[in-house]
């Protein structure tokens, strides 16, 4: 079972999609061997098991510069009655309002430290590293949260409850950046570098990401794609001006911050 909604052409959402799953089926030998190798002992790296999946992702592309794209999911994986969680929320900035990062990331410290202090420092340093574009020595974004592979039954905290507040907490996290930001006057240019940077959110969903690479593996296209920009420019190398608002994003994304 799938459900597909998607919204396009709206003043502040250019393009949103939220994509609920619910799967089953048997693993085939590639996609079994890629979860054995992430540690999942139950899995029979030859494939063959029966599976279920659920999920639910949302992909939020702003029509505006200043503000981000919002990426979250959450799902649910079970073989054989082992069950595994994972999830996160990140963003995909264009121009670096640090004020709206650090706001970002408090909001998910502050879901996180409800269950273990542990968890927002081990999951924004998983984002950051899975976020990341190798060719281009970039993360994809000032990134959030990310967790896989989360056994609840190994867990000392409610896994189950928790993967439920991230669910509920993905558009509480957002929308007071997009109140902010929507009224704000913004340039062509600035559309312009906008279009550039949702170049490389692309390139890593199409070079690096596991979810996508999972999803065409089954032969849902339409449904895995629904996640790309609505409308994308690619320049042959550019550079931003020295000291610019755009020089500075690009410095941003280097080096991950502390921002909680």
């Amino acid at each position: 079972m799938a459900a597909l909604k998607v919204l396009e052409g709206g003043s502040v959402l250019e393009k949103a999609a939220a994509n609920i799953s619910v799967v089953a089926g048997v693993l085939s030998p590639e996609r079994a061997q890629a979860m054995s190798s992430r540690g999942r002992d139950a899995i029979d790296p030859a494939g063959g098991q029966a599976y279920s999946a659920a999920a639910m992702s949302l992909v939020f592309h702003s029509a505006h510069p200043r503000i981000p794209t919002l990426r979250a999911d959450v799902r649910l994986f079970e073989v054989e009655g082992q069950m595994w969680y994972g999830g996160g929320c990140d963003l995909t900035p264009f121009y670096p309002h640090e004020a709206d990062f650090a706001e970002f990331h408090a909001y998910w410290k502050a879901a996180c430290d409800k269950y273990d202090a542990s968890l927002y420092p081990e999951f924004k340093a998983w984002c950051d590293r899975y976020f990341y574009i190798p060719a281009r020595k970039e993360h994809r974004g000032v990134g959030g949260l990310f967790f896989d592979d989360v056994d609840a039954s190994a867990s000392s905290y409610d896994v189950e409850q928790f993967v439920r507040d991230v669910g509920d907490g993905i558009l509480p996290s957002w929308e007071g950046i997009v109140q902010r930001r929507r009224e704000q006057a913004f340039s062509e240019a600035q559309r312009q570098w906008q279009l550039l940077r949702r170049g490389r959110y692309l390139e890593f969903n199409l070079l690096y990401d596991r979810g996508v690479k999972f999803g065409l593996d089954g032969g849902r296209v339409e449904s895995i794609m629904v996640s790309a920009p609505p409308l994308i420019a690619w320049k042959y190398n550019v550079q931003p001006e020295e000291g610019s608002e755009e020089a500075k994003l690009v410095d941003l994304l280097r080096t991950p911050c502390d921002w909680a």
